[in-house]
């Protein structure tokens, strides 16, 4: 094990402290970046301006409300969501010890989603704004119980199979609802928002998902010294002094909260989770407590990036986010799984 992490160690060295350091910088350049593109364009001086002047020009005025109600609510929510499912593929991995795991591929965002979607066709989202990331919430924790019995008993690859199964009969079920729902503009609604995207959110949106958000990363960043006890094994890790059980429902409420209240707001969207960490695991020594703060900032940076380069290309008809991550993510794990098989062929643990 020893020789394959020395075999796999990039050429590159950054202690943690730098890599958190640079993805930060990169996340704040694109932050700045996101702020200035648009239908109207804008300098960096004008954001600026715009974020922190106190202008009353009928400009200065306009391009307040473009920046701070429009553009950066979206920044914002795609760094709350890209943050939210880099780390909690991170800490899948980590607890199932299996580096295939993702929200997405496993089927906890589509379950998030049919719990959402459920919520608003029976009208129960109308009597409180909240009950939708509840819901949502509720059923992404139940599908992550349920992976968690699977893989305690099963070798990665049922692991694998069961959550496509489970994935897709969520997605079946959401189906059955869009077929039995009697409005078909609300039929259209849905359907836009499962396919994900981050445009017409504002700070209601931001301020409903967030209190879950911060509560769920805390969680799941609290779970690190833990994890890298876990990652020698259930048996060394109790004797290391890790209450195993508290650890697994740490890590599965954790991913609920922070999981099922982006997909309330966002909809689905998937492989960041699963492309993040594997990116960044030979830089942190391929520790889990180091991975954690770093995929959070990475999944920020990555969808960020995703959400720019689609407003780029997107004309007139923006292009949904979930389908810019998926055309990503789709060809990196095919690659992975190529990869696992050679290593496979040649003998090797992976």
């Amino acid at each position: 094990m020893r020789a394959q992490v020395m075999r796999l160690a990039p050429t590159i060295v950054l202690t943690p402290a730098q890599l958190n350091a640079m993805l930060a910088a990169v996340l704040l350049g694109l932050t700045l970046l996101s702020l200035t593109i648009g239908p109207v364009d804008l300098r960096v001086g004008d954001v600026l301006a715009a974020l922190f002047g106190t202008g009353t020009t009928e400009e200065a005025l306009r391009e307040q409300i473009i920046v701070r109600h429009v553009r950066l609510p979206r920044a914002v929510l795609a760094i709350l969501t890209g943050g939210s499912l880099g780390l909690a593929g991170a800490a899948l991995q980590g607890l199932l010890r299996n580096p295939l795991a993702e929200p997405g591929l496993l089927g906890v965002s589509s379950s998030a989603s049919l719990g959402a979607v459920l919520c608003l066709y029976f009208g129960v989202a109308a009597l409180s704004p909240w009950l939708l990331p509840v819901s949502a919430m509720s059923f992404a924790a139940l599908a992550t119980v349920v992976l968690y019995v699977i893989a305690r008993r099963s070798p990665a690859v049922t692991l694998i199979l069961a959550g496509i199964a489970l994935s897709s009969l969520a997605s079946a079920l959401t189906s059955l609802a869009l077929n039995l729902a009697p409005n078909p503009a609300d039929v259209q609604d849905i359907v836009l928002w499962l396919l994900g995207s981050l445009s017409q959110r504002s700070f209601a949106d931001v301020q409903l998902c967030l209190p879950f958000v911060v509560a769920g990363a805390a969680l799941l960043l609290a779970c690190g010294p833990a994890l890298d006890s876990l990652s020698l094994g259930e048996a060394e890790a109790r004797t290391l002094g890790v209450h195993v059980a508290r650890l697994r429902q740490q890590v599965i409420v954790g991913t609920a909260l922070c999981v099922g209240a982006c997909v309330a707001i966002t909809g689905a969207i998937g492989f960041v989770g699963l492309v993040v960490p594997h990116l960044l695991r030979p830089f942190v020594a391929y520790r889990p407590s180091r991975l954690l703060p770093s995929s959070a900032l990475g999944g920020a940076v990555l969808l960020l990036a995703a959400d720019l380069v689609l407003r780029a290309i997107s004309s007139p008809q923006e292009i949904m986010l979930g389908v810019v991550t998926a055309l990503i993510g789709a060809p990196f794990f095919f690659v992975l799984v190529l990869s696992r098989q050679q290593r496979q062929q040649e003998g090797e643990a992976w």
